[in-house]
């Protein structure tokens, strides 16, 4: 049975890296006293809409579905829209974060899918050295995965500066215009600019970053610049930066990877009239771009006619912190079955190993065979 277009199943080692790139973040997050909350996957149609403005291509490609009550409902797009309503009721400054899945009824490209985990932290009632401590949980977490990026910062307010500048009637277009030059050559940008009587800004967003210290938004800039050393997290002025949803008020964000890739972004924002400052990811992403190996130890017990005590044993690595199952069957299909699955050492429990308390311990990458002794309420040394 096939599943979806746009959606699959994670199972093995993926399931095991897309579990472990979770658990980084989520013990991150808590580290810096963010609180963890939950949301409802199914909301009204008419709220999700709220999330953003009809032109965002979000909102155009949100999951609609009718309930046998005919409401109109929709899967959740993103959790913005839903930090609102919880927001509502909580003492400033809120600190929260949110991991689950998100659903886009999208055209399917490349790798691009209809549902996928998504990251948020966000505080609501930020000032700039919030966003700092920000960037610098979302760092933690690449650093923890071995993701070399670079994080690139520009503000809303500067670019409305240089709009009005530049005498640009159009803002919320030429700002998503400006916003493709690292997908689009130049010239197609400049071509685009010009349609609509905005080429003269993108002549103003090459110039060298000290001529941008006349802007009042700059200085927002400079503040976060600043208070990131602080963290020991380096920043990059970038004044193409768009970050195309018109929602944002601020500093914007947006974090690459080594191979140009968009992997992290957010920005200031505005909820229930309080500044909010956020940044999201994908796990699908960092899984993307991250080398690291997940190795995780498992451990098989193989009983041999000694179930009782295949399965003490089995609780008493447990206890240690192991993972450790029991398989009842032929010796054979024990190793068959840990090749299978990964599992790199197993233990053969059978009679004569229960009455001498040494068993054979085998190593399946290497195929070396040590004996180990193994005492009740005793810590069981695997090498």
């Amino acid at each position: 049975m096939e599943t979806v277009k746009g959606f699959k199943d994670k199972t093995g080692k993926e399931a095991e890296k897309a579990a472990f790139i979770r658990e980084i973040a989520k013990q991150t997050f808590e580290r810096y006293n963010f609180q963890e909350i939950e949301t409802p996957i199914i909301e009204y149609e008419e709220f999700v809409k709220s999330g953003g403005d009809e032109n965002d291509e979000a909102i155009s490609e949100i999951f609609k579905l009718k309930d046998k009550g005919e409401r109109n409902l929709a899967l959740r797009y993103e959790f913005t829209f839903q930090l609102k309503r919880i927001a509502e009721n909580q003492k400033l400054p809120f600190k929260r974060f949110q991991i689950g899945a998100v659903f886009r009824d999208e055209p399917v490209k490349g790798n691009r899918l209809r549902q996928f985990t998504q990251c948020d932290i966000d505080v609501v009632g930020a000032k700039i050295k919030d966003q700092a401590e920000l960037l610098s949980a979302v760092n933690d977490i690449l650093n923890a995965l071995k993701i070399n990026s670079t994080i690139y910062v520009n503000n809303r307010k500067l670019l409305n500066e240089i709009l009005d500048e530049a005498k640009i009637k159009n803002k919320i277009e030429a700002i998503r215009e400006l916003d493709k030059l690292d997908k689009l050559p130049e010239k197609e940008v400049k071509e685009n600019l010009k349609k609509i009587g905005a080429e003269k800004m993108l002549e103003i967003v090459k110039q060298p970053e000290t001529n941008f210290k006349k802007y009042s938004g700059y200085a927002e800039i400079e503040e976060l610049k600043e208070y990131a050393k602080y963290y020991g997290v380096e920043i990059v002025f970038q004044p193409t930066l768009a970050r195309g949803l018109s929602y944002y008020t601020g500093n914007v964000f947006e974090i690459k990877s080594d191979i140009k890739e968009t992997i992290c972004g957010g920005g200031t924002y505005l909820i229930n009239e309080n500044e909010a400052s956020g940044i999201s990811f994908s796990i699908e992403r960092l899984m993307a771009v991250s080398n690291i190996i997940i190795d995780i130890e498992k451990i098989l017990i193989v009983s041999l006619n000694e179930d009782k005590k295949a399965i003490e044993i089995s609780k008493q690595l447990r206890k240690q912190g192991k993972n450790a199952s029991v398989f009842f069957g032929k010796p054979s299909k024990a190793l068959e079955y840990a090749n299978t699955y990964g599992i790199k050492k197993v233990i053969f429990v059978g009679k004569k190993e229960v009455e001498e308390k040494k068993f054979k311990i085998k190593n399946m990458l290497t195929g070396k065979e040590i004996t180990i002794t193994v005492q009740k309420n005793k810590k069981i040394k695997l090498e």
